[in-house]
């Protein structure tokens, strides 16, 4: 089964195995995932994540969840622009989430970057999901 939006199902797994207190969770690996996980460790709401290859060639990332007390430090991860309704946001518009305390993950011309560093860029683009 071929999947329609395989970021949004990498977001639900990291939703769906936070819930469930996971220390690991497995997801196919691919390009723009291996972006979002970077953006997603280098401000912190994961501890890293590593790439493993299958017996067949397959590759997958095994991403490492971040507790804090028991509590996930993910609190909300969610997707904004989807295959069938694209939000593109120009530097002016770059939303901000939980008044800076949150990061909206962005596509832009210069790669996959988190709001901030697309706003000090001056570069706008595809707006992919946001966490808190």
């Amino acid at each position: 089964m071929a999947l329609t939006d395989p970021l949004g199902d990498m977001l639900t797994r990291i939703r769906n195995a936070q819930m469930r207190r996971k220390d690991v969770v497995l997801t196919p690996a691919s390009t723009l995932r291996g972006r979002v996980l970077d953006v997603l460790q280098s401000e912190g709401f994961i501890r890293g994540y590593t790439e493993q290859k299958l017996d067949n060639g397959v590759a997958e990332f095994a991403i490492e969840l971040k507790y804090s007390e028991n509590i996930p430090v993910i609190r909300t991860i969610e997707r904004v622009s989807r295959p069938g309704r694209r939000v593109y946001a120009s530097v002016k518009n770059i939303p901000s989430v939980a008044n800076g305390l949150g990061v909206s993950i962005m596509s832009t011309p210069k790669g996959v970057m988190a709001d901030h560093e697309a706003k000090s860029q001056n570069l706008g683009g595809e707006v992919l999901c946001r966490v808190f």
